[in-house]
């Protein structure tokens, strides 16, 4: 394969308000919303009738009805319609493998400029119905004679009219999320009040920049919301201590305020390389350097969350740097108490050796350097959105000036992780 290897960057990214789910956007579909994010990138950068090499976006909870959901939103804005695109999916890293899937095209001139994103709604779930009654369909379907549709229809059970609605439970284990980050909390000893310490954070630095204008032009207004609608800057301390155990009644310490709340939303990332950036008038805002994804045994006893840890070292081993080397860390916050755990791990030497196949520790991360502009705790978690969402924001902070590197980390369903370098231009 010929290849004419060059810089790719982060162009730009746009993103709609996050709204916790049944709420504001109760009656939008997951393509609507999508729609939306892309006017935005459209409008802000000028990108209509633009030609876009590929687009690559995705959603976890989608619906067959959607097979082909990046092409058709595509199609319903102003980008050239000659602009191919393409479903992804890796669970919550769906948004940073569509960024790493297009900086790899652009990396060796097999496209110039392309836009990464995904879409999760809780609110347009594709309930199936159950497998008893897909059969009586299908045979229905197949049923030639009147006698033959009415035997088959006389299989129908008020059994088999019960819907199946999905989940993100680990089909492994039968666990969710929560109840595998309930065991990880208690396997490394991480309290309730520094699980929500961290979730304060979290929403104090998510209100601030709000309130600073960082997120004037990343976050555009859809549907009567301006910003985020889990966001609580005026959360305490206090308000968080009296939430109850929401996974483990007894002895849980994960509650509805230190984890993700489920949230409807949508985001996307323009990339590219310099041809790209030349193309559409583009200032590059930050240089995609690496991207790693790992995968942990969470079946045999490895928490299901701790796969981040793995792609972190990767990366810091094939790009030879130290957490010391960023400025800036942007770690995805399904749970407090999930990156309180991954933060612990990097720190243990045991760990290391162990699972990470390093020397020693890897390292401790600043705590002062992380999530400065609040993170999913806050400002929401739509699976599939949240990479781009992540990526755009890293990229703005690392052009503002004085900021050289960031991390980007992300957990996923089914003990995996991924992870990025970003560097500033």
């Amino acid at each position: 394969m010929k290849s004419n290897s060059q810089p790719v960057f982060v162009l730009g990214s746009a993103r709609i308000p996050f709204a916790k789910s049944q709420t504001s956007y109760g009656d939008v579909s997951r393509k609507d919303l999508l729609v939306a994010a892309l006017n935005g990138l459209i409008k802000h950068y000028g990108l209509k009738n633009q030609f876009i090499g590929d687009t690559a976006l995705g959603a976890v909870m989608n619906s067959s009805a959607d097979f082909n959901l990046a092409r058709e939103a595509l199609l319903s804005t102003e980008i050239h319609p000659d602009s191919p695109a393409y479903n992804v999916q890796r669970a919550c890293g769906t948004g940073l493998e569509t960024l790493w899937q297009l900086a790899l095209k652009a990396h060796v001139g097999a496209i110039d400029l392309g836009i990464a994103g995904g879409v999760d709604t809780n609110s347009d779930l594709p309930i199936e119905v159950s497998r008893d009654l897909q059969k009586i369909l299908l045979d229905l379907n197949k049923s030639r004679t009147l006698g033959e549709k009415i035997k088959v229809l006389s299989r129908i059970s008020a059994k088999s009219l019960k819907p199946s609605v999905p989940n993100v439970n680990e089909p492994r284990t039968h666990l969710s999320m929560g109840d595998h980050c309930e065991l990880m909390v208690k396997e490394w000893q991480i309290s309730r009040q520094e699980q929500d310490e961290f979730a304060l954070a979290s929403h104090k630095n998510g209100a601030r920049a709000y309130d600073s204008g960082f997120y004037d032009d990343l976050v555009h207004p859809f549907a009567g919301l301006k910003r985020d609608g889990t966001l609580r800057g005026d959360t305490s301390l206090e308000k968080l201590a009296k939430l109850k155990p929401a996974f483990d009644p007894v002895a849980g310490t994960l509650t509805a305020g230190n984890s993700s709340p489920l949230t409807d939303g949508a985001a996307v990332v323009l990339v590219g390389n310099q041809n790209g950036a030349d193309q559409c008038g583009a200032t590059p805002l930050a240089r995609i350097v690496d991207v790693q994804a790992a995968a942990v045994n969470f079946v045999a006893g490895a928490g299901l969350l701790m796969a981040p840890t793995k792609a972190i070292a990767q990366l810091f081993t094939r790009n030879a740097v130290t957490p010391a080397d960023f400025d800036i860390f942007e770690l995805h916050e399904a749970f407090a108490g999930q990156v309180l755990c991954n933060l612990k791990a990097l720190e243990s030497e045991k760990y290391s050796r162990e699972i990470l196949g390093l020397k020693g520790a890897l390292g401790s991360l600043d705590r002062k350097k992380i999530n400065l502009v609040g993170s999913s705790l806050a400002l929401g978690h739509p699976f599939a959105a949240t990479g781009a969402r992540i990526a755009g924001t890293l990229a703005k902070q690392l052009s503002s000036g004085g900021k050289k590197r960031g991390l980007i980390s992300i957990c996923t369903a089914g003990g995996m992780g991924i992870a990025a370098i970003l560097e500033s231009v």
